[in-house]
């Protein structure tokens, strides 16, 4: 998983513990999750979307398990899966032994809706135990325990925290520490304040999530709130953005956002111009053409700037590892703060392209060769 060499703030100390071959909480870097949307009883499907989401850098991959078709397709997508997978049990306990049984790295459990849950956490406990497998306690807003409704008269940051707590002390009662805890809400405010106060309470490592979050541009507001919030007080061990969309996408937004942070080492980003009257460009469709070009062909951590115009553009283009500053029908192509060429309006994208991708070729790191100084590769460098 990439790995930052200094976190930017302090991470709170969990207790670390094991979902497959991969480590979460403590020191861990933190893991990006998304869930399958195919029918897990469609073992092709469901493993050709693990696929499709392990190359976009998802860590770890969850898949529903509400009857017993799709608790008998868990052991061959647990065993040919590449990343690890979680089991997500709502309704049956039987299917939490299941999902044990048939390997999968984890299992995720819904308290306030799982039927005669918390009478069979011995047997879930010894199991798990023999398997070296862990456990979520995953607490839901629209699924909160009735008990809780009734004391509190809906789903508080109170109210999610106190059934979080109390299903861990359950587990903890039959001495087992292998498990993470989420406290999902759609709405940011009380989904942060739910982190916050289970924090305060134990050492648990913790699994954030705005549940229902909504379509793409909703959702992604709302998660890079919220997890911006409660990351920069070091609460978070793994994180999911839920949206209405392909959970690609999902994936992708989890990772910049952890590449905003500080948290996960960034690859390609673009740095340009906002709405702004002084462009002597088309700085949009510029900034657009670039970033279409090299998305998905630059892993590299590298940054182009596109600016529009005299006032911030020289300024931001020589900051960047790659930039241009853009007026009057040209463009100042610089590479890590030196000038190496004028061109015209048309041959911008084109250029920046190029600068790019021999830049990034430079580097040695497309074939993992090694990671040097973009200044290194700066017009005059020795």
């Amino acid at each position: 998983m990439p790995d930052v060499k200094t976190a930017p703030f302090a991470r709170r100390r969990t207790r670390k513990i094991r979902v497959g071959d991969l480590w979460v909480g403590g020191d861990a870097p933190i893991s990006v999750q998304s869930m399958c949307t195919t029918k897990t009883t469609d073992i092709g499907a469901t493993l050709q979307q693990i696929a499709e989401l392990t190359a976009a850098g998802c860590d770890i991959v969850r898949v529903a398990c509400p009857s017993a078709d799709d608790a008998e397709a868990l052991a061959p997508i647990a065993r040919k899966s590449t990343i690890p997978v979680i089991a997500d049990i709502h309704f049956q306990p039987r299917y939490v032994f299941k999902a044990i049984e048939a390997g999968c790295a984890a299992v995720r459990v819904n308290p306030g809706n799982i039927r005669k849950f918390d009478d069979q956490i011995a047997d879930i406990v010894k199991a798990a135990k023999d398997h070296e497998t862990s456990l979520r306690i995953g607490v839901n807003a629209g699924s909160l325990d009735p008990r809780l409704l009734k004391k509190y008269g809906k789903a508080t940051p109170e109210a999610l925290a106190e059934s979080a707590v109390w299903e861990a002390s359950l587990f903890e009662e039959h001495d087992f520490h292998d498990f993470k805890i989420s406290v999902k809400h759609h709405d940011p405010v009380v989904m942060i304040r739910a982190y916050e106060l289970l924090a305060e309470r134990g050492d648990w490592p913790l699994h954030l999530g705005v549940t229902e979050a909504g379509p793409a541009f909703q959702g992604t507001i709302k998660s890079a709130t919220a997890f911006g919030a409660l990351l920069r007080q070091g609460i978070g061990d793994t994180i999911r953005v839920s949206l209405s969309a392909d959970p690609v996408e999902e994936v992708k937004v989890g990772i910049a956002i952890l590449q905003s942070l500080g948290l996960r080492e960034k690859t390609l980003e673009i740095v340009s111009c906002p709405s702004c009257g002084r462009a002597q460009v088309d700085v949009y469709t510029l900034a657009n053409s670039v970033t279409d070009a090299l998305k998905d062909a630059i892993t590299v951590p590298l940054r182009v700037a596109v600016m529009g115009c005299v006032v911030n553009g020289p300024g931001e283009a020589r900051e960047a590892d790659l930039g241009v500053a853009s007026g009057n029908g040209k463009g100042q192509i610089f590479i890590k703060g030196k000038v190496i060429k004028t061109v015209p309006e048309d041959d911008i994208v084109p250029t920046l392209i190029e600068e790019a991708h021999a830049l990034a070729e430079r580097m040695g790191l497309e074939e993992g060769t090694g990671s040097p100084d973009v200044q290194a590769f700066a017009p005059g460098a020795k």
